[in-house]
């Protein structure tokens, strides 16, 4: 992953967004040991601040624990926990903003829901 430092994202969410994904994808599994943040400013060249920001937002939401002297580690519930928190937060404002356009656009719900199933479509072709 490239992080883009010309994004209205600052930084440290774009390296919580990047965990979450290797969480999602199983790269990082649960109870493993998560990068630190060494680890992740040596690998996107960015402050250890930056990078400690961004495993902090995850600590928060209990996406990762801490064990005193050893590190971050993934949740047991991690991977749920970041699909509630994406779908609640990404995908309803996302079909909040598509509705509306098709609102203003006089699309239909059916001319709708037809282009969402052909984008899927396409999608899974792939």
């Amino acid at each position: 992953m490239i992080l883009n430092p010309d994004s209205s994202k600052p930084i440290y969410v774009q390296i919580a967004e990047w965990l979450e994904t290797q969480i999602l994808n199983e790269s990082i599994k649960s109870n493993e040991k998560m990068y630190s943040q060494y680890q992740l400013a040596e690998m996107f060249n960015i402050n250890p601040a930056t990078a400690a920001k961004g495993l902090n937002i995850l600590a928060d939401e209990d996406i990762l624990y801490k064990k005193r002297g050893l590190g971050m580690f993934v949740s047991e519930n991690a991977q749920a926990t970041i699909v509630t928190k994406r779908k609640n937060n990404t995908l309803v404002k996302l079909v909040s903003e598509l509705v509306l356009e098709a609102k203003n656009l006089n699309v239909s719900e059916d001319e709708l829901i037809s282009m969402i199933k052909s984008a899927k479509e396409r999608d899974d072709d792939e």
